[in-house]
């Protein structure tokens, strides 16, 4: 939670101190690239460390992750100037990245299945708790220590998360070797990085129809094609080509640009209007952002839990997308004389609109694509949500840029023209808010209203986005709603997070199978292995399932492993296994344990029973894909989940047998 904690709030602490982070540094033409660059590279990170995670095991990667973020925080807070402040922060979303990922990833190793619905959405909670307390970290720290603090404290608590995960993070790694996607991924960032440098430098670095603009927009269009074309013959594509074939995939995708392209992009903006055209110190411009957090919560809480009641989704992004295309309208009406209280109700909107869309655009998604395509789906969602925040930041960048420069000049020479202050001295007070409110309200008039107006231009220009994805969101299908989906309707994680690994296909399928448990009692699963075709009694069957989980898990079966793990010293276990060696189902060498032929074929004989309890109960929720390739694949990921349930059951709910003829002791329950 730390980590994630970590990697979320550096999202949106940086906004209220930008405006003095660019008076202190200069390059206010750069300024969206400090959120744009982390968000780049946290979204490529964030595909390759699910990965890495598999191949290397994910308590490394978690570690390494934590020690690549304390370095880029570190840098960040000694950045002189804003070059070097830009390509820090891209270090520090590599980090983000892969401490997000891995952190959802650790859950699933090593919580029980019935216990990790509170866990993730403790996640989740924590994703929320960013979004506000991230402006209001960022302002506290510019006012009352500088704003390099705002990147310096995230190096003590890092520290603390590596060492804790030294001590207590157990090493897991994947039996099987994931094949990585190379040149998708890098098509995609060279792509994406070369359309956001185009429209950041168009108009300000270098003319519209220069060269270097053109050829950025022509190699970012080339890579982009490059990149479908080769996800169309990788072996495992991080975007398969085939889920745009399915209308809601393409039209949630679509949204979520939307949605990203306007939370961020204003949430990034509004610090600035606030600091220098009402005056606000950086912390009361992070109290002041909070309307729009909270009506994001709000509308993001009740759209999940309405859609979780009824089954009803497509209404949300419908009128999420005009409710934000009038918040972003309102706000383009704020000026001078607008009182705090409207400018808190016109945010208010804005983020109602926001949270109406973002949850609920997971949810279709997840109700649509097969099993074997829900991790990919999901992550594909989020990662169009996570582009659009990068576009926006810097498509708001560059209107603030273009417009601010020849409305600051204007406002300086109207300045100069009153005599209240020397030109020179308006000037450079108008390149901080503390510098430009000090200023005899003659002089700061002008440069106020300067400032008011190139915000107004920004907010009024994203307007038509939003209506744009109005149109999309009435091409969204209604499709009744399967009981996965419906059971993660209301895990805010899924709305906050960034793109994540493809195990969330695994992920979200425990959460049917765990909602069929959580219906059960723990007599379930003594009557599945009595209806299977096993010779084993209770305690055999505990021990053989064992050996199988560990050695699907770890790539081994240790007796001391398998008691660390039921927290017991491993004396209290030998009986029931040295019982199975004898009996000829399992051979040992010192403390390690393996099937033998008889004994795979019992392991398979109870898997399969479970797997096909399961798969009926499934049926039964309506979660289960019709027939063909989708059966095949709900099958296989139904049988990986049985056998790691079945180890548990038997582990925590059914007390193993005793033979008082050879003296066998009870294992605990």
């Amino acid at each position: 939670m730390l980590g994630v904690l970590l990697a979320a709030l550096d999202q949106t602490i940086v906004g209220t101190a930008l405006p003095t982070i660019v008076s202190d540094l200069g390059g206010a033409a750069h300024m969206s690239w400090v959120v744009t660059s982390y968000l780049l590279a946290e979204t490529v990170a964030t595909v390759l460390v699910g990965k890495f995670g598999d191949l290397f095991g994910r308590k490394v990667v978690f570690q390494v992750s934590a020690v690549v973020f304390i370095t880029g925080s570190f840098l960040c807070g000694l950045a002189t100037n804003m070059t070097l402040l830009i390509a820090w922060r891209a270090v520090q979303g590599i980090g983000a990245g892969g401490l997000m990922v891995t952190a959802m990833a650790l859950i699933a190793d090593v919580i029980p299945l019935r216990e990790r619905g509170k866990y993730q959405g403790a996640i989740g909670a924590v994703f929320g708790v960013s979004t506000v307390v991230g402006p209001l970290l960022g302002g506290l720290f510019t006012d009352h220590l500088t704003w390099r603090w705002a990147f310096y404290v995230n190096v003590p608590i890092a520290i603390l998360v590596v060492v804790a995960a030294a001590r207590t993070i157990p090493s897991v790694r994947s039996a099987s070797r994931p094949v990585i996607d190379y040149l998708g991924i890098a098509l995609v960032a060279i792509g994406s990085s070369a359309l956001i440098l185009a429209t950041s430098w168009g108009g300000n670095e270098y003319a519209w129809g220069s060269g270097v603009i053109i050829g950025l927009f022509a190699g970012g269009l080339a890579a982009l094609a490059g990149f479908c074309w080769a996800e169309t013959r990788a072996a495992e594509p991080m975007l398969p080509m085939r889920l745009f074939a399915n209308p809601v995939f393409t039209v949630c995708s679509v949204l979520s640009f939307i949605v990203g392209f306007a939370m961020l992009g204003a949430m990034t903006f509004l610090p600035t209007y606030l600091q220098y055209v009402d005056g606000d110190s950086a912390t009361i411009s992070g109290v002041r952002t909070l309307p729009m957090v909270a009506g994001l919560l709000i509308a993001s809480v009740f759209s999940g839990n309405v859609v979780s009641r009824t089954g009803t989704y497509r209404i949300f992004p419908i009128v999420g997308a005009l409710v934000m295309a009038l918040g972003l309208f309102l706000m383009s009406l704020m000026g001078g004389g607008t009182s705090a209280w409207l400018e808190s109700l016109y945010m208010f909107v804005l983020g109602t609109g926001i949270g109406l869309c973002m949850q609920v655009l997971t949810i279709a998604v997840q109700n649509t694509v097969a099993y074997a395509d829900l991790g990919t789906a999901t992550s594909g969602v989020t990662f169009f949500r996570t582009l659009g925040s990068s576009f926006g930041t810097a498509v708001f960048g560059t209107i603030y840029a273009n417009t601010l420069a020849p409305n600051l000049r204007d406002g300086v020479a109207e300045a100069a023209r009153t005599g209240a202050a020397p030109p020179d001295v308006v000037s450079k007070a108008a390149q901080s808010p503390e510098g430009l409110h000090e200023l005899p309200s003659a002089a700061a008039g002008p440069i106020v209203d300067a400032y008011a107006d190139t915000l107004q231009t920004v907010f009024l220009w994203t307007v038509p986005v939003a209506l744009i994805g109005f149109v999309v969101a009435l091409f969204l299908k209604q499709v009744e709603l399967r009981d996965s989906a419906r059971m993660s309707s209301s895990d805010l994680g899924e709305g906050f997070a960034s793109p994540s690994s493809t195990g969330d296909s695994a992920r979200l399928l425990e959460l049917a199978v765990g909602n069929i448990l959580r219906r059960k009692d723990r007599s379930t699963a003594r009557a599945v292995i009595a209806g299977s075709d096993t010779r084993l009694d209770m305690a055999g069957a505990w021990a053989v399932m064992q050996v199988a989980l560990f050695t699907r898990l770890v790539g081994h079966a240790n007796l001391n492993l398998i008691a660390a793990r039921r927290q017991l010293p491993p004396e209290v276990l030998v009986p029931v296994f040295d019982r199975m060696v004898e009996e000829g189902y399992l051979s040992r060498t010192g403390t390690m344990f393996q099937h033998t032929a008889a004994g795979r074929r019992e392991a398979e004989v109870i898997g399969r029973e479970w797997t096909r309890w399961l798969t009926e109960e499934l049926a039964k929720d309506g979660d289960r894909p019709a027939g063909g390739d989708d059966e095949r694949q709900l099958r296989a990921a139904v049988d990986a989940i049985a056998k790691k349930l079945l180890a548990e059951d038997l582990a925590q709910g059914l007390t193993l047998e005793r033979a008082p003829a050879t003296g066998r002791a009870a294992a605990p329950a």
